[in-house]
């Protein structure tokens, strides 16, 4: 059986900033109704190249591989109907150049000269990978949506590994949280509406230039872009902003709109279908040590009536923490981003929250800490220390959610396997005859010979 990888090709994972490699194209191979060009194989060969330094020729078999894997998805996703929306591509086509932009602090020149082109022109020459690529996202999901994994199953998963290759888990920690955010004051609130209400006056009575005045006054990243924040379809923005956006016509400035980010004066700049374009200023309240001390006190008084159990933990969660923190709707439980379950070991952490919890017993809790959430707002937590494992072998006790999770993967893994084997047998598939060297290729080798 072939050994086919479950992460499937992504063909723009990150733009590459060699744009196009240049070859004399050809049709190389054919999945179905799908082609594979040379230039696909020989951009993802100069990728791999770029980003591992060193590897050996034949990883081209290996590339051909996965494209013909992917082919094979996207042609069957096409024969069952299955379809990508132009929003859905739009919206993951924004998210990636944002992050990209992101990392070069929203620097468009920067962004245009490594990639040589426009954020428009790099969205034209990956749209169509890209929504070929959520096809095969699809297609792979629906094969797989109805796999599920019994206790049996996750057993006898387990009693397979031998003993001298079972994993050996560092010391982990499972960790819950409440968390406040700071308010503004009122005189705080109205030095800031008063300051954005100023600049609104400048731009409509004087006539001052909205994106000159967004870079010098706007509290995000946009400021160096004028305040642009490109195109966008509903659900991006926060739902005050949305909604004020959404109602404003073309070229119109809004009045002072709060959200969570601050106060903003938004301008609506283009409308297209469902999508529309616009620019903001942002400016955001100071919050005063005042502001923080009394935050600080609230938790202290709410940690004072957790360890006397005047109430309890999840009641406080529900009574007391910021709705929008990933750990509210969790009854307070942090969860992993790297492994996406509660368990943190002491590389994952935040080094505020570990060496807040270094000295902790198992239930105990720290006095509140500040930290900043990814948009750089302040927040005061109080921690518990809920769980806390020593370095250990994998076993069923203390592992069974870790393990399960990979016997459902295996599951998946020889599930897909065998489905790819079996479509590749009922497709029309046709590969040039100098790839016939690669030995992982044997079964689409063999298929197209008879297709010859």
């Amino acid at each position: 059986m072939l050994k086919y990888i479950l992460s499937l090709l992504v063909f723009i994972t990150c733009f590459p900033a060699f744009s196009q490699v240049q070859v004399m194209d050809k049709i190389i191979a054919t999945v179905g109704g799908e082609l594979i060009l040379l230039s696909e194989l020989e951009e993802q060969f100069a990728l791999a190249l770029s980003q591992k330094g060193d590897i050996p020729q034949n990883a081209r078999c290996g590339i051909l591989e996965q494209l013909l894997t992917s082919k094979l998805l996207i042609n069957q996703s096409k024969l069952d109907s299955i379809e990508v929306g132009d929003d859905e591509v739009e919206n993951q086509l924004a998210a990636r150049i944002d992050r990209i932009l992101s990392f070069m602090n929203n620097d468009i020149k920067q962004f245009e000269e490594y990639y040589g082109q426009s954020v428009n022109d790099v969205k034209e020459q990956f749209r169509t990978d890209l929504k070929n690529q959520l096809l095969s996202e699809k297609m792979k999901g629906e094969i797989m949506k109805d796999i599920t994994i019994t206790p049996s199953e996750v057993k006898s998963f387990f009693s397979k590994i031998p003993k001298d290759s079972l994993p050996y888990f560092n010391s982990e920690v499972e960790i819950g949280e409440i968390v406040i955010v700071p308010k503004v004051n009122d005189i705080q609130r109205q030095i800031t509406m008063n300051k954005l209400e100023g600049i609104r006056k400048r731009i409509l009575e004087n006539n001052e230039d909205f994106a000159v005045l967004a870079g010098k006054f706007s509290a995000d990243g946009s400021a160096q872009t004028g305040g642009d924040l490109g195109w966008a379809t509903r659900g991006k923005y926060v739902p005050e902003f949305e909604a004020a956006a959404y109602k404003l016509d073309t070229n119109e400035i809004s009045e002072i709109v709060e959200s969570q980010f601050g106060f903003h004066l938004i301008q609506l700049m283009g409308r297209r279908g469902n999508s529309i374009k616009v620019r903001h200023i942002l400016l955001r309240p100071e919050i005063t040590e005042e502001d923080f001390d009394i935050v600080r006190r609230k938790l202290d008084s709410i940690r004072t009536l957790i360890i006397n159990d005047s109430i309890s933990f999840s009641y406080s969660v529900k009574r007391f923490s910021y709705d929008k923190a990933q750990s509210y709707n969790n009854d307070g439980r942090m969860v992993n981003p790297v492994t996406g379950n509660t368990f943190f070991e002491v590389g994952d952490l935040d080094p505020d929250i570990y060496f807040a919890i270094d000295t902790l017993k198992v239930k105990g809790f720290t006095a509140p800490i500040e930290l900043r959430d990814p948009s750089g707002e302040v927040q005061f937590h109080i921690i518990q220390l809920q769980s806390k494992t020593p370095p250990h072998k994998a076993n069923l006790l203390q592992d069974y959610s870790k393990i399960q999770k990979a016997s459902i993967e295996s599951k998946k893994n020889e599930y897909i396997n065998t489905w790819i084997d079996e479509k590749i047998g009922t497709t029309f598939i046709r590969l040039e005859q100098k790839y016939a060297t690669c030995p992982n290729l044997d079964i689409w080798i063999n298929q197209s010979r008879g297709a010859n």
